[in-house]
């Protein structure tokens, strides 16, 4: 039977999740997505912002065992929680380099706060062309008035279900297994001093994420995968 699964390329104990948008509008949103990553407009900056809310402060009730020859990371299955912080990033897809703060809530307030962190450190002359998700807060009144007020801001909202076009998303998933995921912190504290610590490295020697797919080859994708759950069902 494994010579079988080897012959015609099965692999019976893998699965992948997926889930498909049905947001309207969803082939415009995602040329205009893609339109700016792969063309960015002159004179102006491209950030993706989003919120990693929810992050955990967990102290590991017994040391981690580091890793030797012969051996794996130990780390023990239960741990102590000491709060959370949530963490606002925006990245600039120039160069993948990111701005970054902790706040200890997760509201339009808090998320105007960051808008305007951002606004302060873009230069005057740029226009801020930036990608979120369809989360509240991003469209509260309030935030739309603050942004009707100021020309130079533009919103692009990605479909639902489509987190995988906001390349913050791949930062959030580096911090997460490189310093949150693996860390054990005794405060909210020491969870936020090592999130500024990894920001601040990641600055320092950070490479753009390059996006090659285009609107047309994602949509294609998309058609087969159509294809595939069409098959399923009859």
């Amino acid at each position: 039977m494994q010579r079988y699964f080897q012959l015609f390329g099965l692999q019976p104990h893998r699965s992948e999740g997926f889930k498909l948008s049905t947001a309207p509008f969803f082939i415009e949103k995602l040329r205009d997505v893609v339109g700016l990553y792969l063309s960015p407009p002159e004179n102006a900056l491209v950030l993706c912002v989003d919120e990693k809310s929810r992050c955990q402060a967990l102290e590991r009730t017994q040391p981690m065992l580091p890793m030797e020859l012969g051996y794996v990371e130990g780390v023990t299955h239960d741990y102590k929680r000491h709060g959370t912080t949530t963490l606002f990033a925006a990245l600039n897809v120039l160069n993948s380099a990111v701005l970054a703060t902790c706040k200890p809530r997760h509201r339009h307030q808090e998320f105007l706060g960051f808008l305007r962190e951002i606004d302060k450190a873009v230069p005057p002359e740029l226009d801020i062309h930036c990608i979120v998700d369809n989360y509240a807060t991003h469209s509260h009144p309030t935030t739309k008035a603050w942004l009707a007020s100021r020309s130079r801001w533009h919103l692009h909202f990605i479909p639902t279900y489509s987190s995988w076009l906001n390349q913050v998303e791949r930062f959030f998933a580096l911090i997460t297994d490189k310093a949150i995921r693996r860390g054990s912190f005794t405060s909210v504290k020491q969870l936020v001093q090592r999130i500024d610590h990894f920001v601040t490295h990641h600055n320092a020697n950070c490479q753009p994420f390059r996006w090659t797919a285009t609107a047309d080859s994602i949509l294609e994708k998309l058609r087969r995968l159509g294809s595939r759950i069409s098959g399923t069902a009859n």
